[in-house]
């Protein structure tokens, strides 16, 4: 009988104590200077999950250049999520079967929820006169980016000074590879990602010129000194995305396919949008755009799929090993 009794009132305390919310861990795999925006959207992205779900959720974070995340995922890392800032590097997963096939289809923009392009950061006074590309070839300039053989960052500076040269030189490849030469012949420092590139030549005060995405240059100045660096927009730039995507190789075996899904449907809300352009990215909702339109001059963006015949092609032609990049490199 007192057992009997014991038993009830146990199982009655089982079903009246108040259910304790759910916590979900998901691992965002970014790129290197996406820090401090992805700090930024997480725990906004927490509180819309509580909202809409009741669970909770911590989202951690891993930063590195684009192309040595991608690398370290296939050798085990278990992200549910890339938040990348090239498509090669999405590319290499979806090949290996740790992303679906389909993946830029699978969100607007080719999956891409914000877009940047290559600019250049100067200090004070912009004392060696940079304006465009063609200034950052001229004898006794310095440049610092990060290395195109690791760098999604990297890539899209070579990729833009390669293309505003053809364009100068009407489609003449010897003559742009020749510029190109020269443009590799300034820099000083090749980092192996672009916030590397920025420690370089903030805090060890090496080279004229950072050329990094004009995101991450209007947050170096917001934080280190308007007064202590200045903006160049070129006149010609290439368009950056950052694509996205779940890894659904991972994202399966955890349990974490709809929140990931969730996490990255987030940028494109209204709200996460703002906080991208916030962090000096240029973005797609048309209200939000037109919020920040006085902070985005006006640029000739080319595309790589235009100049270049798509990332594959480009990857193939240029950043493969014997490609042009180490054939300029060499001297061949």
């Amino acid at each position: 009988m007192k057992k009997t009794l014991l038993a009830a009132i146990g199982a009655a305390l089982i079903f009246t104590t108040p259910a304790k919310a759910d916590q979900v861990e998901i691992l965002n795999v970014s790129y290197d200077i996406a820090r401090e925006l992805y700090a930024t959207i997480n725990p906004a992205f927490a509180e819309y999950w509580k909202a809409e779900t009741g669970d909770d959720v911590e989202i951690k974070q891993s930063h590195a250049g684009s192309s040595k995340q991608a690398r370290a995922i296939l050798q085990g890392l278990k992200a549910d999520l890339v938040t990348f800032n090239q498509v090669l590097d999405v590319q290499i997963l979806a090949d290996n079967g740790f992303v679906a096939a389909d993946w830029q289809q699978a969100l607007p923009n080719n999956a891409s929820p914000y877009y940047s392009l290559p600019a250049f950061l100067v200090r004070k006074g912009n004392p060696k006169g940079i304006q465009d590309w063609d200034d950052l070839a001229a004898e006794g300039v310095e440049l610092v980016f990060p290395n195109p053989k690791t760098s999604g960052n990297g890539r899209y500076t070579y990729l833009a000074a390669y293309g505003y040269a053809l364009d100068q030189f009407g489609g003449d490849d010897e003559k742009a590879r020749e510029f190109v030469g020269d443009f590799l012949g300034n820099v000083a420092v090749f980092d192996t990602g672009g916030r590397g590139a920025t420690t370089t030549f903030i805090e060890r005060g090496i080279g004229d010129v950072l050329i990094t995405f004009e995101a991450e240059v209007e947050n170096i100045r917001a934080e280190y000194g308007e007064d202590e660096y200045e903006r160049v927009v070129p006149s010609m730039s290439l368009l950056a995305e950052f694509p996205v995507a779940v890894v659904d190789k991972v994202a399966q075996e955890r349990g974490t396919e709809e929140i990931s899904k969730a996490y990255l449907e987030f940028l494109y809300t209204k709200q996460g949008q703002e906080i991208v352009a916030s962090f000096n990215n240029r973005v797609h909702n048309p209200e939000v755009k037109a919020e920040y339109a006085d902070k985005f001059p006006d640029v000739k963006l080319i595309t790589v799929e235009d100049v270049f015949g798509g990332w594959e092609a480009a990857n193939e032609t240029h950043f493969a090993d014997g490609g042009v990049l180490d054939q300029i490199q060499s001297g061949r």
